[in-house]
């Protein structure tokens, strides 16, 4: 059942004001690895607070406890819990974002300030941290229901919501609140389904329906040797520098065409069937898309199945960025005392932060120890996400596939993502039900990276699509 002309004619006519909030919500820079920005994440969980009130939703936040980051004790951000509406007849969906985002600087290379949303005229870009990953997806929910609020419309199922704001940081404190919540009597019973909007298309043309996704390990190593930072002209060639070993042993992690190094790691993955292969031979997805994206032509393969597997079904390791170096403009001959590289590796099925993590370890020790460096090496993993599959044939997704060919006319592609949101898993397996990922934004919407964006056309539509979700999924079977 498509959603009322009323609902769509609203959403239409209100695209500019819902522009308008996006902007207030890029506009607080909810950095969740910050700690200078804990303040802030938690004014964006109050902003949120106040719009679904004002839209008709009974809304609790929801304490997590605390956390150390960085050497120091922290408030966790509240979890967003919310209701609306209880009919016994009808379905309860229960609707997941997150609220917090990636670390942004000007001048990390953007052409705007990231806290500030631009919109560009000429393409339709809507321009800021957050845009698009998550909080563009997140208020095409609160739009939905402002419109049914403002109409006077009863939605076509309950509503059950959680939003969270450590998402980007490993969703600390969320997993033992969905836990502690899924039995009988509590927040989470009665949720038939969930719904998930914070990913992607593969590309800029064809909506997808995202039904796996890779798990996630993060790794920090720290290499530290003398008491202070030393002069290079005083004790270069005169002692192990700390640096040096860390670039040795980073460079022993993957090799420049994404081969993983660690042995253990790729003997977990399953074998590949042509019946799955063909899958990914049919998927409206290339080379060029990828590299479009990427913003340079630097793709791994030239083949399409290829790159689609290193992102979808085969695990990846990536370098992150080394912390303690000097890094500011000029010429500054210092060792330093101590220094810090971050990876991470992409899980697949068979793969879990557990059974990586001792592969990892001893792998990093051994090479670190053929230096035979008098420096010393600590390794830690900041935090982890289990891999994650569901059934595309649940009506779930059915409701969503006649979704998208309402509103963008297209069947979409199923797809598997490379991303990790740990906390898919966590509701597939606490709430025992079908988890669905309804992507809103394009596959070169940049997030995590500089100059994110949502386009306007994706922001409205997909508002549209959320909405029309609702109505398919109070009806299929």
């Amino acid at each position: 059942m498509p959603a009322p002309k009323a609902v769509i004619d609203y959403i239409n006519a209100n695209a500019d004001k819902f522009i308008d909030k996006l902007a207030k919500a890029v506009a607080i820079p909810s950095i969740s690895g910050d700690g200078k920005h804990r303040g802030d994440v938690v004014k964006m969980a109050h902003f949120l607070k106040g719009e679904l009130e004002a839209v008709g939703v009974s809304v609790e936040l929801r304490d997590l406890g605390k956390h150390v980051m960085d050497g120091e004790e922290l408030h966790l951000p509240p979890a967003i819990l919310g209701k609306l509406g209880n009919d016994p007849k009808k379905k309860t969906v229960l609707l997941y974002a997150h609220y917090d985002v990636q670390p942004a600087l000007k001048s990390d290379g953007w052409d705007t300030d990231p806290f500030k949303l631009v919109i560009d005229e000429k393409t339709g870009r809507l321009i800021g941290r957050g845009s698009s990953d998550d909080k563009g997806p997140l208020l095409g929910w609160i739009n939905n229901l402002q419109a049914h609020h403002a109409l006077g419309l009863e939605l076509p199922v309950n509503i059950k919501i959680c939003f969270e704001g450590m998402e980007e940081s490993g969703s600390e404190g969320l997993d033992d609140l969905i836990k502690a919540e899924a039995g009988p009597g509590k927040y989470f019973d009665g949720v038939d389904c969930v719904c998930i909007s914070d990913n992607y298309w593969l590309n800029t043309r064809t909506p997808c329906l995202t039904y796996g996704l890779r798990g996630l390990s993060y790794f920090k190593l720290k290499i530290s040797g003398p008491g202070r930072d030393l002069h290079s002209g005083v004790f270069g060639g005169t002692v192990h520098e700390p640096m040096t070993d860390l670039v040795y042993v980073m460079s022993k992690l993957v090799t420049p065409d994404g081969k993983i190094l660690i042995p253990g790691v790729n003997d977990l993955v399953a074998p590949l069937t042509d019946k799955e292969k063909a899958l990914y031979d049919r998927l409206d997805y290339g080379v060029e898309d990828v590299e479009s994206a990427a913003g340079g032509r630097i793709a791994i393969s030239s083949e399409k199945t290829t790159v689609l597997m290193g992102r979808m079904r085969y695990p990846s390791l990536s370098i992150h960025g080394v912390e303690g170096a000097f890094s500011a403009p000029g010429a500054k001959t210092v060792i330093p005392a101590s220094v810090s590289g971050k990876f991470s590796i992409r899980l697949v099925p068979n793969q879990t932060p557990d059974n990586i993590r001792a592969f990892v370890e001893k792998y990093v020790k051994d090479e670190f120890a053929k230096l035979g460096s008098k420096n010393t090496l600590e390794i830690e993993e900041l935090h982890g996400g289990k891999p994650w599959v569901a059934s595309p044939d649940h009506y779930n997704y059915k409701a969503a596939v006649k979704a998208t060919e309402i509103i963008y006319g297209k069947t979409p592609d199923m797809t598997r993502e490379g991303g990790s949101i740990p906390v898919t898993l966590t509701f597939a397996e606490a709430l025992d039900v079908n988890v669905l990922l309804l992507p809103m934004g394009r596959g070169d919407d940049g997030a995590h990276s500089t100059n994110e964006k949502l386009d306007r056309s994706n922001y409205i539509e997909g508002t549209k699509l959320l909405g029309t979700y609702l109505y398919e999924l109070s009806t299929v079977q």
